[in-house]
């Protein structure tokens, strides 16, 4: 099973559609860096499984709720050249705003079925790419999906957020950012053929 998840997620990354969507988002400038937020979850709380696909967690029959999207794009250095071998991680809430941390105190009870941490290593082209669901708001946070790069010796943390959600505005985080940096963090959705998908460029 765990060789077929493979061929499917090497399969995955290498669909034409990736880098070629008209929402996909290019950067001239790196993209900026966000806080990496109290529910990081360090390897002792992730599941066994960590792969790309956080809709269903390898041996339960449980699916995550929630709306299926897609989370794609390219990693680029400063002179906009493809980074490979580079380790990019996503951490969000689940559907009901747990987070998969043992500090994250909620009264709702955890999706069984969402695997709340995820990585891939970007291939040749630079190119990742994600099954995940759409992030939801949680007691002061408007919905966002935590981004983590790791290439040698460098590393970005930032945070993704859903172009033009009405809970932007009242966000401490996102209303520090410039118009230009808005721009390089802001998922534009549309219909693709496995759910709704974005694509964002990731400058380290």
């Amino acid at each position: 099973m765990r060789q077929n998840r493979r061929n499917l997620l090497r399969l995955f990354l290498t669909l034409p559609w990736i880098g070629h969507f008209t929402g996909f988002a290019v950067s001239a400038t790196p993209t900026p860096g966000a806080a990496e937020g109290p529910f990081y979850p360090t390897p002792n709380m992730r599941f066994r499984d960590a792969d790309n696909n956080l809709l269903q967690i390898e041996g339960s029959d449980a699916k995550a709720q929630g709306t299926v999207v897609v989370l794609t794009g390219k990693v680029t250095n400063a002179t906009g050249e493809p980074v490979d071998n580079a380790r990019v991680e996503i951490w969000q809430c689940d559907a009901n705003g747990r987070y998969l941390h043992t500090g994250d105190s909620g009264s709702a009870d955890r999706d069984p079925g969402f695997q709340g941490f995820g990585h891939v290593v970007t291939n040749e082209s630079g190119a990742y790419a994600f099954r995940t669901i759409m992030p939801v708001p949680y007691p002061g946070r408007t919905p966002h999906i935590h981004v983590k790069v790791i290439s040698g010796g460098n590393e970005l943390t930032t945070q993704f957020y859903i172009a033009g959600n009405p809970e932007n505005e009242r966000d401490s985080l996102f209303r520090r950012l410039s118009a230009e940096e808005r721009r390089q963090v802001e998922m534009h959705f549309a219909d693709g053929p496995d759910g709704r998908q974005t694509q964002l460029d990731i400058m380290i």
